[in-house]
Order: structure tokens, then C-alpha cells, then sequence
């Protein structure tokens, strides 16, 4: 998420903008793809094939253990998914909303790295315009985006929604919550989450204006699945107070994780980050 120039903030109170301008202002960065699809003889199979760039840890069995394919949304894009099977007895699916300027090739390792090590299968896309999927990133594509990943996981592996935990990630929150304030799951993580867009370029909003984008604010109250929330206490992207609120507003909020000293992009770099989501997955929820 971008700083705005002077011209910019000018613009904004002169002529209020569209929803969709404040969102691609402050949100959308999607790399060049670092993967692609490639399909059987029949067309209708596909095999995932990284570049250098997405940098995979692991080895070619691993790799072939991770099922791709595309689906469509209600909005008309088309859209990569991605399902990593970490682990043979996962009671677990994690519905993973990555963040900004990443794509599914860069978030492989990490996905199957996590996982393996807290016992859960990750399920996960690439929003409209990132990586492989067709269309342009804007608000009303993310949240067309994580319906049909949604509709993906449970339709094509028959998974349970009390069986799925809904993870977003900075930018990645925003349909998370979007999606926890209509269904009902098994949980919910919400890391380095944002109030809204205006509150991230102008840290001294105080309420939803009518053209502010991503007004996750306003729905976490809706959400009544547990949820977890992690949030770096040096965060330079998101400020802390986001996440402080964001849980404060969660009715079945748990314990959160304020990771001291940690900023936006190096939270999983520390060792209580791992713990708390073990024991988040493997006692809280279970008990």
C-alpha cells in the first residue's frame, strides 16, 4: 500500500473519488506471474510449472502433490486456484486470501512450509489481474474473487464450512472478512488487516465515508466464527491501530498475537508466530 503525493491527496478533496480509485491508490500491486498452468492433451487438466522467480523450496514430489486449476467468477473473470495437500490427515482446510505483491508461484513454499507444520491443507487464488487470472484488480472483483474460491473448495472437495478457516493477509483481510460476515466457519485469521482504505491513507479518519473502499471496519462485527488476529506492533504499511481495532470489534475474537517489533512483511519471521497458530488450530478449536 502506497503513500499518496501531494497532487493525489489534492484530488481527493476536491473531487471525491470512486471507490475503485481509492482502492487501486492504495492497494493493488500484482507482480509479473511467477508460474503458470499447463495443460494435458485433453485441455481440461493442468500441471503447475514455477519460474526461478517464485523461488520453491521443496522438491518435484511436493510439487506434484499441489492440484491447479481455474475457475470463473460471478463477475466473469477467470481465476487460478490452487490446492496444496500438506498433510495426510488434516481436519483443516485453510482458504489462504494472499497479500499485495505476491502472486500463487511465490506463496507455494510458504503455503506447503506452513501446512505441514501446523497440520492443515491450504487452499488458495490469485485475485483478478494477479498472476494468471484474467480481469483488473478492484474491490468488487476481490470479493467476486474469494466467492468463487469458496464455492471451489466446498463444490470440488467436499469440504464443510466448519472445516474451513479463512486466512487473509494484509490486502487479503479484506475479502477474508467480507466472506466470514456472510457464512459462518471454523475460524477466521485475519494478519496485519486494515480498518479501510481511507484509514490507511489518511490515519486520522474517523468514520466510513460513502467512498471509501475496503470497509472491513464495518463488517468484522458480522462476523460470528472465532477469529484470530496478528498484527506487527512496528507495522510501517498497516499501523497497529488497525489491528487493535479490528480485534475490538470482532464479537468471537480469541486471544490475539501483537508480534513486538515486527513490521508488515516479516511477522511469520518469528518464532510465536508458528505457536500461536498451533495452538490456535490444534487446542482452541478442537476443544
Amino acid at each position: 500500500m502506497n503513500g499518496l503525493s501531494f497532487s493525489e491527496l489534492c484530488c481527493l478533496f476536491c473531487c471525491p473519488p470512486f471507490p475503485s480509485r481509492i482502492a487501486a491508490k492504495v492497494a493493488f500491486l500484482p507482480p509479473e506471474p511467477t508460474y503458470s498452468f499447463v495443460p494435458d492433451e485433453t485441455g481440461t487438466k493442468f500441471t503447475l510449472n514455477l519460474t526461478d522467480r517464485a523461488e520453491w523450496q521443496y522438491s518435484q514430489r511436493e510439487l506434484e502433490g499441489t492440484e491447479v486449476f481455474f475457475t470463473r467468477t460471478p463477475r466473469g473473470n477467470r481465476i487460478a486456484c490452487m490446492f496444496v495437500r500438506c498433510t495426510p490427515n488434516a481436519r483443516f482446510t485453510i482458504l489462504f486470501s494472499h497479500g499485495n505483491a505476491v502472486d500463487l508461484g511465490q506463496m507455494s513454499s510458504f503455503y506447503l512450509g506452513l501446512g505441514s507444520r501446523i497440520n492443515c491443507n491450504i487452499f488458495s487464488y490469485d485475485y483478478s489481474g494477479y498472476g494468471i487470472s484474467t480481469g483488473k484488480p478492484s474491490e468488487k472483483n476481490l470479493y467476486a474473487d474469494v466467492d468463487a474460491a469458496w464455492h471451489a473448495l466446498r463444490t470440488r472437495y467436499g469440504i464443510s464450512p466448519e472445516n474451513i478457516i479463512l486466512y487473509g493477509q494484509s490486502i487479503g483481510t479484506v475479502p477474508t472478512v467480507d466472506l466470514a460476515s456472510r457464512y459462518e466457519v471454523g475460524a477466521v485469521i485475519l494478519h496485519s488487516p486494515l480498518m479501510s482504505g481511507m484509514r490507511v491513507a489518511f490515519p486520522n479518519t474517523k468514520r466510513t465515508w460513502f467512498f471509501d473502499a475496503f470497509p472491513s471496519i464495518d463488517k468484522v462485527p458480522k462476523v460470528t466464527s472465532p477469529v484470530l488476529v496478528i498484527h506487527g506492533t512496528e507495522d510501517e504499511v498497516i499501523d497497529f491501530s488497525h489491528g487493535l481495532a479490528i480485534y475490538e470489534s470482532c464479537p468471537r475474537a480469541v486471544e490475539p498475537l501483537w508480534v513486538e517489533g515486527a513490521g508488515h512483511n516479516d511477522v511469520e519471521l518469528y518464532g510465536q508466530y508458528l505457536e500461536r497458530l498451533k495452538q490456535f488450530v490444534s487446542m482452541e478449536l478442537v476443544n
